[in-house]
């Protein structure tokens, strides 16, 4: 079974990645694209949970969105950043509190920015040394701005 992290720890990827538009296998924890999940939030038993795209507008949905248990947030390229302001926007603006995963071009150099943006689960790219990759959530001991993992700056924080 695949491995990912989650919070300080590497655990057993138990979530099956459904690509959008796709059919969704019959049994398993299935993570689907949101535009699904909102029309299936349940299949016949089988766990369903939403990712969401760089492009997707979700805003409207959030209320209902919040309420999922793991929102999973796509990165299709390492250029791509909009995923760390989706991670903040839930997190901070529409309070998700449940398990936040980056998926996608996820790799080892982005995990402690991942984690200060409210991301709580990596889902790294193939051939990533995941207990390397676990160090690196540690990497930097003081932050100037604030973010979601600490509100203040390093200037309001000290007396």
């Amino acid at each position: 079974m695949p491995k990912i992290i989650k919070g300080n720890a590497i655990i057993d990827n138990d979530w099956q990645f459904v690509a959008r538009d796709s059919d969704l296998p019959e049994s398993g924890n299935l993570l689907v694209h949101f535009s699904q999940w909102l029309n299936a939030p349940s299949a016949d038993g089988r766990a369903l949970a939403p990712w969401i795209d760089s492009e997707d507008e979700f805003e409207a949905q959030a209320e209902r969105l919040i309420k999922a248990p793991l929102i999973a947030v796509h990165f299709p390229t390492f250029m791509d950043g909009r995923g760390f302001s989706t991670a903040r926007l839930l997190r901070e603006r529409y309070g998700f509190t449940g398990e936040l995963r980056a998926i996608g071009y996820v790799i080892q150099d982005q995990l402690f920015f991942l984690k200060r943006c409210g991301f709580d689960a990596y889902d790294l790219r193939e051939g990533t040394d995941l207990e390397n990759a676990l160090r690196s959530l540690n990497d930097f001991t003081l932050t100037y701005q604030g973010a979601t993992d600490s509100a203040l700056p390093l200037f309001r924080q000290r007396g």
